[in-house]
């Protein structure tokens, strides 16, 4: 067990109010986002997130590697949202040892689907880059709800069952959210496991708001099979310079107890066809999941 682990809860939520009080009093002095993994959820953001954040010119946001802020903590403020991240001064000092300016970053999957995510972040953040993972979308809605039970967020341990629940779950929910800045879904945000895997649609919104130049789509199971390869596209992507690779790893992970029902992937590859087709337009070529 290391260290943080043995940290009693109430210890920590001490110690994050503590940090988040001096880096909401020291937010001018604090860097910004120059980049964003915005999803999507069981894709690999966090495994991609540890290889990035191991780069000697990025540095990480300070307490959580997602602060959920163009989501769910919009109503905080941008000064709250800077106290998360370094000081200026910390990348002064990156560049001086490395030669490159310092980047800083964070992941929050939900930014992908949130009505109202990408446009705030393109109101906050101008220049921006953005990476969206994309996985095949069956394995991906399986995956999500086997992490959404596991974290106590659903209680239909059916995902057949869970998957027939969606439509009335989630209706009107999409709507509500893009118009009141301050309404919160827990459904939206936790039982959407057929709605998440339509990259597509998420992807042509974010084009629209920060331009299609500034996105950079990854496949999860290329990045998991080739890892040095598309770890240094990613680099490209950002401007960052090739400086070695860091150890790559695979992160949260969640077996599934038993097979998805057949019956049950057959319908969600059906489903996902027409998706999927909008996908391959975009990227210039079929998913690997598709060939």
């Amino acid at each position: 067990m290391s260290t943080r682990e043995r940290v009693p809860a109430p210890v920590k939520r001490v110690v994050h109010f503590g940090s988040r009080s001096y880096g909401r009093v020291t937010a001018p002095a604090r860097m910004l986002p120059s980049f964003l993994i915005c999803g999507g959820q069981r894709c690999g953001t966090t495994s991609l997130y540890r290889a990035l954040a191991a780069h000697p010119a990025v540095l990480k946001a300070v307490l959580h590697k997602g602060v959920h802020y163009f989501d769910t903590s919009y109503h905080r403020g941008l000064a709250w949202y800077r106290g998360h991240f370094p000081l200026r001064r910390t990348a002064v000092k990156v560049e001086q040892r490395f030669g490159v300016p310092a980047q800083t970053f964070e992941s929050s999957p939900y930014y992908m689907y949130h009505p109202q995510a990408v446009p705030r972040i393109a109101h906050d953040l101008p220049g921006v880059r953005l990476i969206a993972l994309v996985r095949d979308p069956v394995e991906r809605a399986y995956s999500q709800h086997a992490h959404e039970l596991a974290r106590g967020f659903e209680s239909e341990t059916s995902f057949a069952r869970a998957l027939e629940l969606e439509p009335d779950r989630l209706g009107g929910e999409e709507e509500r959210l893009a118009a009141d800045p301050r309404a919160y879904s827990f459904a939206h945000q936790h039982h959407a496991y057929r709605a998440r895997g339509e990259y597509a649609v998420y992807l042509e919104r974010m084009a629209r708001y920060v331009g299609r130049d500034r996105i950079h789509v990854v496949e999860s199971e290329r990045f998991f099979a080739e890892p040095s390869t598309v770890y240094g596209e990613v680099l490209d992507f950002l401007g960052l310079p090739r400086l070695g690779d860091p150890p790559f790893a695979r992160h949260n992970a969640r077996p599934r107890p038993s097979g998805m029902d057949p019956a049950v992937r057959h319908e969600l590859t059906a489903h996902y066809e027409a998706h999927d087709a909008a996908l391959a337009a975009w990227m210039g070529r079929s998913p690997g999941w598709r060939r």
